[in-house]
């Protein structure tokens, strides 16, 4: 996002809310399972509500883009994070701008190296909203 921890620790600047805020579990290979849904619908949604000020979400991962985007999410994440213009350019309603990200893990290195778009397309694009939205008026 090109910000500093001073930033990304200010909670009157930045939230990140998961979809989930109970440990899901692991699956028998070790990665995590998906969120519960359960605690989606617990969470989730009032913690929005209590933030109208939000201008944009960051969809981070097939689960939050499954969920933000609905029906407007393609097939695959590569699909939906290439697409990410269309998501990003519509602000119908007041609502907050979207981007859809892939997930950061070192598991996805070889998608970043397939997708170099991402890092030169996108990554400006994020860097430069986020730097605006966090300016100190």
């Amino acid at each position: 996002m090109g910000i500093d921890e001073e930033v990304f620790y200010d909670a009157g600047k930045l939230a990140i809310v998961p979809m989930g805020f109970c440990f899901p579990g692991l699956d028998t290979k070790g990665g995590d399972l998906p969120p519960r849904t359960e605690c989606r619908k617990a969470w989730h949604d009032l913690l929005f509500a209590a933030m109208p000020q939000i201008e944009l979400v960051l969809v981070i991962g097939q689960y939050a883009q499954a969920y933000h985007l609905g029906p407007s999410r393609q097939k695959s994440l590569t699909e939906t994070v290439s697409n990410w213009r269309q998501h990003f350019d519509k602000r119908e309603g007041g609502k907050p701008a979207v981007l859809p990200l892939p997930h950061p893990s070192w598991r996805n290195n070889a998608w970043l190296r397939k997708n170099p778009w991402f890092e030169t397309d996108l990554l400006p694009v994020l860097r430069d909203e986020v730097r605006r939205l966090t300016r100190t008026p």
